[in-house]
Formats: C-alpha cells, structure tokens, sequence
C-alpha cells in the first residue's frame, strides 16, 4: 500500500471511529499508535507516543492553559462577572440597544477573563437574556447578540484555542494571543455598529430603559462603574507587563490567576465552594486539553513520517494546479462544514496534521493563519444544522425561544462574520502588526 493510501485509510479510521461516539483524543491517539505500531514494528510505534507525552511536558507555555482557566472560574463563580451587567445596565440603559450593546461589552471582558466561548455562553444566557427579554428587547436579535459575543472567546486572549493550536503548530502562543487582539475587537465593534443601526431603524426592537430605571446618584453609579470596571483591571494587571517585556507569558498568566483570587477574597466572596469549584474545573479541563494535544502531537508524527502532507501539496498544486489562496478557501469551508458537527478542538487536531504543514508550504504566516481558522471556527459555531453554538443557546434558554428562533437569530451575525473573515484575509496586517510591534520591540 502506498503513503498516501496509508494516510486516507488513517484518517477513514479516525472520522469512523469519531461517528460512533468516541472521545476524540480516544480515537485519535488509538489510530497514532496502531498505524505507528504496523508501519515500524514495536520501538517505532512505542517512540511516537512516548517522545510525543515527553515534548507535551516539556512545553513550558502550557503552564498558562490551568493559570488562566483558573482565573476564568474564580471571576465566574465568584460573581465578579455579574457586576459587568450591572454596570452596562445602569451606564448605557438609556441608548436605543444599549442593553444588547452592553452585553457585546459583557462577552468581550468574559473571553479576556476566561478564554472559552461555553463560559461566556453560559454567563449571557443567564446573566443578561432574562434581562433583556424581561425589558421587551426582540428576541431572535438578543439571542443571536449572546451567541455572537460568546463566540468571541476563541479569539479573544487568553483564547485557549489558540494555545491548543500553538502548541500542533509549533508556534509562539504570546504573538497567537495578539495577533488575536485587533481582528476580536474588529469583530466586536462590527457586532455592535449593526445593533446601533438596527435598533436606530427599528426602535421595538431594542427599546431605551425607562429614566426611573437607572436613576441613582452619581456616587453610586460611580462605585458601581468602579466595581464593573474590575475584572478589566485585572486583565490589565496581567497584559500590560507581559506587552512591555517585563515578565514572560507564564509569568503573566501567574499574575492574572493570583490577581483574580485576591479581588475575590478582598471583596469576600472566596468561600470553600467557590474555590473548590474553581479547582476542579480547572483540573477537568487542563487535563482534557492535554489528552487532545497528546493524541494529535502522535496523529502528526505518523503523517510527517509518511510524508503525506508532501502528498497532499502534490495533489494540490502540481496535479491539480490549483491557487494557493484557492486551496485556502477550501480549507476554510471545510472548517466550516465539520463545525455541523465537532467543537473546535476536535476540528483541530483531526485537520492541523495535515493544514499547518500545507499553510506553511504554501508560504502563508501560520501565526496568521492561527486567526483565520479561529475565525472560521466561530462561523462554523454558528451555522445549521448543527453549529455548536444553537444547541448550547437552545440548553441554556427560556422556553419562550424555540429553536426556530435560534436558527433565524443567526444569519445577520454569521455575514458580519464572513465579512470580518474576508477583511483579516485581505489584509494580513490587522492581525500580524500587534505581534510584530511587540515582538519587535
């Protein structure tokens, strides 16, 4: 049998293994180390997964994956996020959509906080849907702006996705995080532009709050703007040195985890409950991360050994003499399609053995790169059947918001999506530049 033949039986195996509902490190790692064990007998296949488990623990930056987990749920269970709210409620209540707006604001200081669209999912269908419903805002636009927020945690740093992709990728986490930055922010003024300008020309459906609805005096708006404001003090605390060159990102990420536990002990909501919760959540899913890379990491050596990716760029180029921005393209609406179907990180570590190595042999920045697939990813969250995004919002809502709604909530989201998409592809630079002054510097 040939290379090639080896590496598409290799990967039939793993999408069939996957269909019937195994864990994706399970199958993954399972097809590694038996095609592994077949191609070069028992000390090869042995080497693959044991060289693959050494290099994971020796990946320094994969200390900040618990540190800043952890941090994401010390200001979640703690409540800490919940002030956001209320101080968007109180200081931009009054503007037409200025609630929706708010809770665009709400999504991008959770995914600074946290790093996974679940938690801020799960933070804007509790926290802010039952009160934008309650104040007559339209359903299907506030269900799309949570879904739409939320997505941004991919994205936004510390995005754990983008250290995920860091790591199969072998490149600098730090320059992933910021060339995240100005496409997220992007993003999330795109979202906000098109609230302004619907609720501008359809005031029912983002009504204004009432005046005697954020009447208070100015000294408690201000200590409620001042305890609003925290949780970006502590994303502060923790970028800004890291920005300068005055700790590393490990160190960086130490600083956000411990600012956090103080700014929850200070304002005593640090309980053994909340703690203990934090601990074990963080736990949970560091150690499914670290499963994920492994399996992928040893899914990768068996393809670069069989130099399918070779193959593939063969195929691609020579044979079917397609343009590297075609091929592109074509990666992406397959991200696209499998996001019907799998969560990012399974999309990753099925496709990243055989993308990053075809990206870079195209002679596209993979640091760039890193940002469109984390792009198509939100899209892909978000579109039917079977995006990640609708059946989380559909768990997660009132009965009052069927399904139906939550597909039709979508669609204005998801082109203002492709069109960001379209812009970072146009012009690599809204993404590479934060790096490259940075890093430069």
């Amino acid at each position: 049998m040939s290379y090639e033949m080896i590496a598409i039986f290799m990967f039939a195996t793993m999408m069939a293994m996957l269909l019937t509902g195994q864990r994706v490190f399970g199958a993954i790692g399972f097809v590694a180390v038996i095609a592994a064990l077949v191609l070069w007998g028992d000390r090869g296949g042995y080497d693959i997964a044991f060289s693959s488990a050494m290099k994971l623990m020796k990946w320094y930056p994969l200390l900040t994956l618990p540190m800043f987990i952890f941090m994401g749920y010390v200001l979640s269970e703690s409540k800490i996020a919940d002030d956001l709210y209320k101080m968007f409620h109180v200081w931009m209540g009054g503007l037409r959509g200025g609630l929706a707006i708010g809770t665009i604001g709400l999504m991008v200081l959770i995914s600074a906080m946290n790093g996974l669209s679940v938690a801020g999912m799960a933070i804007g269908a509790t926290i802010a849907l039952p009160e934008l419903l309650k104040r007559n805002y339209d359903k299907r636009m506030v269900t799309g702006v949570i879904q739409a927020g939320s997505s941004l945690g991919i994205l936004v740093p510390p995005s754990v996705v983008l250290v995920l992709y860091a790591m199969i990728a072998r490149q600098p986490v730090g320059q992933l995080w910021l060339a995240g930055v100005i496409p997220g922010l992007m993003m999330a003024a795109m979202f906000i532009i098109y609230i302004v300008i619907r609720c501008w020309w359809n005031p029912s459906l983002g009504p204004a709050l009432p005046p005697e609805e954020r009447a208070m005096p100015l000294g408690e708006k201000l200590k409620l703007l001042r305890a609003g404001l925290l949780p970006l003090g502590i994303f502060a605390a923790m970028m800004v040195p890291f920005v300068n060159g005055w700790t590393s990102l490990v160190e960086s990420s130490a600083i956000g985890a411990m600012t956090a536990f103080v700014a929850a002990v200070l304002k005593g909501r640090m309980t053994r409950e909340v703690f203990e919760t934090s601990v074990r959540q963080t736990l949970g899913i560091s150690c499914m991360f670290m499963w994920i890379i492994l399996a992928a990491m040893a899914f990768g050596a068996v393809f670069d050994g069989l130099g399918a990716v070779k193959a593939i760029d063969t195929l691609f180029t020579e044979r079917l003499g397609l343009d590297p921005w075609i091929i592109l393209i074509l990666m992406q609406l397959s991200f696209i399609l499998m996001g019907t179907f799998l969560d990012d990180t399974a999309m990753l570590v099925i496709v990243a053995p055989l993308y990053v190595p075809l990206v870079k042999a195209l002679g596209f920045d993979l640091v760039w790169y890193g940002v469109l697939y984390t792009i198509t990813c939100q899209i892909a969250y978000m579109t039917p059947p079977f995006g990640y995004n609708l059946f989380l919002m559909r768990a997660m809502a009132p009965p009052e918001i069927t399904l139906k709604d939550i597909y039709g909530s979508i669609l204005p989201f998801v082109l203002v999506m492709v069109f960001a998409l379209a812009v970072v592809m146009a012009f690599p630079q809204i993404a590479l530049w934060l790096p490259g002054y940075v890093y430069g510097n």
